[in-house]
């Protein structure tokens, strides 16, 4: 049943993507909007490998984040479709929310940097004809009195709705970033029941907390070669039973993820474990198997059947 305030007469609600180049915080910033933990977040670029649902609740209107992997030139099979998901996204959403690292931008200056970075994103933004609204974000990395530089800067490589400094670290900035939003999108009722945060399932979010584990543990490009699937589930009300897969392409690195007798992927496990009774509020029994899957980034089947191709009748 929805609430009271949802059936408003001037209640809005509809889809808003979360576009930027790699390591520019649009994980992380969806984890603050929503004051809850849904996306994966690591130092480490192009952590975030699928279209990721997100939804906002407020007294007015309901915001339908859609955090996506950040937009570059890419190589390899498995990274030309993440771009391709973020891409896609541009044309289903009501608006788009094009997130920039300002810190970045800040210490190396001037318009070359930001189209040296930036200008992929800007020119499937040209070519989406969507309203903009972009988010400067990580402002507390910089000085105040080079915020609005920046901002000026930035307005002039495209017309956005607005250009608003956040924070995602400490919620700078949010709750004009929601009444932003709010003001372009349709007018309508809720979308979704008031008690889902995301559209994605516990087995999606469970791999994908053992995947953030494994990237925290590995170095340089290994976790990239990795997926991680979940085989089998089983739950009561006391107590998560839960195997799941890691898939490596080589022998190699199934030696590396595994660890001397087990360590690596021991501590793996513990820490999942740990994040995933926190999530479930109970006990959880984590299983994880090393597997070799011979260039599975690079095989359309695997990429189907680990959930990176969007399957038909699955869009939106």
């Amino acid at each position: 049943m929805k609430n009271a305030d949802s059936q408003k007469a001037d209640f809005r609600s509809g889809y808003v993507t979360l576009v930027g180049a790699p390591n520019a915080g649009k994980s992380t910033l969806l984890n603050a909007m929503l004051r809850e933990k849904i996306a994966i977040t690591t130092p480490k670029p192009q952590t975030t490998r699928d279209a990721i649902v997100g939804i906002k609740h407020l007294p007015d209107a309901q915001i339908v984040f859609v955090d996506t992997p950040g937009i570059h030139r890419a190589k390899g099979k498995l990274n030309k479709v993440m771009v391709q998901s973020a891409i896609d996204s541009l044309s289903t959403v009501d608006v788009v929310v094009f997130v920039v690292d300002a810190a970045r931008h800040s210490r190396q200056g001037g318009e070359g940097d930001i189209l040296r970075r930036d200008e992929e994103v800007l020119k499937h933004l040209h070519t989406a004809r969507k309203p903009v609204v972009l988010l400067l974000n990580k402002v507390d990395r910089i000085k105040r009195n080079e915020v609005l530089p920046l901002i000026a800067t930035w307005g002039e490589l495209f017309p956005f709705e607005a250009i608003i400094p956040v924070s995602a670290k400490k919620g700078d900035g949010l709750p004009e970033v929601f009444a932003e939003l709010r003001s372009r999108l349709p007018s309508g009722p809720p979308l979704f029941p008031d008690d889902m945060i995301t559209d994605r399932s516990m087995r999606f979010l469970t791999a994908e907390i053992i995947r953030e584990k494994l990237f925290f543990q590995l170095d340089q490009e290994m976790p990239y070669a990795i997926a991680v699937e979940v085989e089998a589930w089983t739950e009561t009300k006391q107590r998560a039973d839960i195997q799941a897969v890691i898939h490596v392409e080589r022998s190699s690195q199934k030696r590396i993820v595994v660890g001397a007798k087990g360590s690596r992927v021991k501590e793996v496990g513990i820490a999942a474990r740990k994040e995933l009774e926190r999530m479930l509020e109970k006990k959880v029994r984590l299983e994880l198997f090393v597997r070799v899957e011979t260039k599975w980034s690079e095989s359309m089947r695997s990429l189907e059947r680990f959930g990176y191709l969007e399957r038909e009748g699955k869009k939106r």
